[in-house]
């Protein structure tokens, strides 16, 4: 009986979904794009994954804008966290966005820039982070973060990957 649910299941889903026909190999870049700024707006938080002195990957939750055309996406942070000496000396970094129904993710490498712009920081502030800068003109850094590729998954969207290496739909930019 369960076999049969997971059949009928499976089938329903190839008959009703909206990309039948296309495969994320013939998926344009603007289709891709358009299906991670979805994922990224959904997600409300990614994890900002740098390295340290020692190569060893460090994750942590952020609360970011969503990306611009160019897909660039902007953070702020403390001038005394442990990413921003990170970033100095090694500005490779991972954005990872898992969707809010967890039916798919998009990761972006690229490259982290600091930028201390009066201009730029008060375009990329929130309000809500008021309690966590008392000291805003000296300790508020932004962290802009130019991408270099993407990997998408979306399973609702028919992105799923190489059925044999499982590798992900990409956009290189």
């Amino acid at each position: 009986m369960k076999s049969a649910i997971c059949i009928l299941l499976t089938v329903s889903i190839f008959i009703f979904n909206p990309f039948k026909g296309l495969t994320q190999n013939n998926l344009s870049d603007k289709q891709l794009k358009a299906v991670a700024y979805e994922i990224i707006e959904s997600a409300d938080i990614c994890s900002l994954i740098t390295l340290d002195k020692e190569g060893q990957p460090r994750a942590r939750a952020m609360d970011g804008f969503l990306p611009d055309e160019n897909f660039v996406i902007w953070f702020g942070t403390t001038v005394k966290s442990r990413k921003v000496e990170q970033i100095k000396n090694d500005p490779r970094i991972t954005l990872y966005y898992l969707d809010s129904d967890k039916s798919g993710y998009v990761s972006i490498y690229g490259k982290a820039e600091l930028v201390n712009d009066d201009k730029l920081r008060e375009k990329y502030w929130k309000d809500e982070w008021e309690a966590f800068y008392p000291d805003k003109e000296s300790d508020y850094l932004l962290i802009k973060v130019i991408p270099k590729w993407m990997e998408i998954i979306s399973i609702p969207n028919g992105i799923n990957g190489d059925a044999v290496t499982w590798t992900p739909a990409k956009v290189i930019f």
